[in-house]
């Protein structure tokens, strides 16, 4: 009798697994979803109000501050770069054979009629370091445990003043994300899927995004069909003249 009133005596002295706060939620998120460089090929199929059309690309990314992306087709888009360089983009059109500067209220215009804005495309910033995050609640989604955290803004010139995700409480992914305006209203959803683990991280390799904004459509669905960590990227690659090579 002594021994089993020991036993649980013992019990209770052992700590419940405490939830982590907010901020360790997103630091594990930005550590799954940021590296210092990417090479990847992706898949764009915007799903119009009528039709659909696929768009492929391959892009390099070093942190937040480089990237450089070449769309491969379709026919129509092959051989268009963009180029962005800290806080500006470039695109380049081997049609006119001209290089354009996006800036100003262009970069809230959609890339190549789909549901991202160029906005969207060109802020990869960590979550850690552009939002306040609290813990609002917890759901099943999917048939897995996600916290629920609401992000507010806490740098100037965010394309969202807020964000509402929904983060798997395992894998520290976000499997559903909302944005939204300074007046509260929804601009814009995603659903993260196909999660794998790549390189000791959790990673999404499709995302449907939709404007909500936007009317007809089911959304654009972009997909990651092949993704290269830490790689060795040449410099000349992010260079004004490599848009026109």
């Amino acid at each position: 009798m002594k021994f089993a009133i020991a036993i649980i005596f013992a019990v209770t002295l052992i700590p419940l697994q405490a939830q982590p706060t907010a901020d360790q939620i997103l630091e594990r998120v930005d550590r799954n979803l940021s590296s210092e460089n990417r090479v990847f090929e992706s898949t764009m199929t915007i799903h119009g109000a009528r039709s659909s059309r696929t768009l492929t690309s391959r892009t390099y990314a070093v942190g937040d501050k480089r990237s450089f992306t070449e769309y491969l087709s379709p026919p129509r888009e092959e051989g268009t770069k963009m180029l962005k360089l800290e806080e500006q983009l470039w695109i380049y059109s081997p049609s006119t054979d001209r290089t354009i500067q996006i800036s100003g209220h262009m970069l809230r215009q959609s890339v190549m009629g789909s549901d991202l804005s160029y906005e969207d495309m060109m802020d990869d910033r960590k979550l850690t370091e552009t939002y306040d995050a609290t813990v609002i609640g917890s759901e099943v989604l999917d048939e897995r445990k996600t916290w629920v955290l609401e992000l507010t803004a806490k740098v100037d010139n965010l394309a969202y003043e807020s964000l509402k995700i929904w983060v798997d409480t395992e894998r520290y992914i976000p499997l559903k994300e909302e944005f939204y305006a300074k007046s509260g209203k929804l601009l814009k959803r995603a659903v993260l899927s196909d999660v794998v683990q790549i390189d000791g991280r959790w990673f999404p390799k499709t995302i449907l995004y939709k404007d909500m904004l936007k009317q007809g459509g089911d959304g654009t669905e972009f997909k990651i069909t092949n993704i290269r960590f830490n790689e060795n990227i040449p410099d000349y690659i992010f260079s004004k003249a490599a848009l026109k090579q």
